[in-house]
Order: structure tokens, then C-alpha cells, then sequence
């Protein structure tokens, strides 16, 4: 986890802590079991051969819309640009419509964070025209996916 974590964009673009050292990573680990547990909330890695982790996918309900799910990711530098926010965004929205019986499916990114805006594009979000949300200091726009997994061919 360090490894795919302790990174300057992580740090910048995610709630994690700086730096992701192994202590950060076992408190991590520990309050994702604690999450899961509520039932409120699914981290999974991401991996290509079901083994090695990649980066993180998470879902997790938001306050005040039950029918609300909101996606957030990271993916370690030595493996980002090979599509894996993508696919693992396109399958956690599928996940969250199917299985979860989400009606609206959020991703909430930093003005800033050009990489993720074009995740966001790419997996059939659109920028809502709302004021951005604060979140731990940190100014977040609201994606909503506009099209229902159903639908896509």
C-alpha cells in the first residue's frame, strides 16, 4: 500500500494521509474493515491478475440520499495511463446501479485534478452545476453519471 499510495497526486487529490508510511497503511486497513462492516462502504483493490494491487476502487453511500452512491479511486504512479481508473469506475457504477440499487452515482473531484475530469468524462459523468462541496478543507465538484449502465452497448 505504500508503494501505490505515499505518492505527491494521492497526497494532493485524496484524503490520505502524507506520508503513506506502513503505519498509515495498517490505520487504513483498519478503518476499511470498520467501514465494510457498517455495511456503508466497499474498498477493493485494483488488479489486472487478480493478485497484485494496483490502486483502490471504493464505494460508499452519501449523507442524506439513500439511493446515493458515491465512487472514489486511486491508482499508483508506476501504473497509471494504462485505463485502470476507467475500467474500475465503469465497474463500480455497474455495481453500485445492479447490486447496490443506486439511482445516482457520484464522483466528486478537485477542480485541479485533470486526470480524474477526464476519468470522469471518459466513464459517462457529467459535471453537475452545482456549488462544489467542501471536504476536508478541499473544494470537490459533483459528477453525476448521465447514463444508465443498462443502456451502454
Amino acid at each position: 500500500m505504500t508503494g501505490l499510495f505515499d505518492d505527491p497526486q494521492v497526497a494532493r487529490f485524496t484524503p490520505l494521509v502524507s506520508p503513506f508510511d506502513a503505519k498509515a497503511a495498517r490505520d487504513y486497513l483498519d478503518r476499511a474493515r470498520e467501514a465494510g462492516a457498517t455495511g456503508r462502504r466497499i474498498q477493493l483493490a485494483i488488479t489486472t491478475d487478480g493478485a497484485e494491487p494496483l490502486g483502490e476502487v471504493l464505494m460508499f453511500a452519501t449523507d442524506g440520499d439513500p439511493y446515493a452512491v458515491e465512487i472514489g479511486y486511486a491508482v499508483g504512479p508506476r501504473h497509471r495511463r494504462q485505463g485502470l481508473a476507467a475500467r474500475a469506475v465503469r465497474l463500480a457504477t455497474a455495481h453500485a446501479y445492479g447490486a447496490l440499487g443506486a439511482r445516482r452515482v457520484l464522483l466528486r473531484i478537485e477542480a485541479a485534478n485533470a486526470p480524474s475530469r477526464a476519468v470522469a468524462r471518459a466513464t459517462g459523468f457529467a459535471l453537475e452545476d452545482t456549488a462544489p462541496i467542501e471536504r476536508g478543507g478541499v473544494a470537490l465538484d459533483t459528477w453525476r453519471h448521465t447514463e444508465p449502465v443498462a443502456a451502454r452497448r
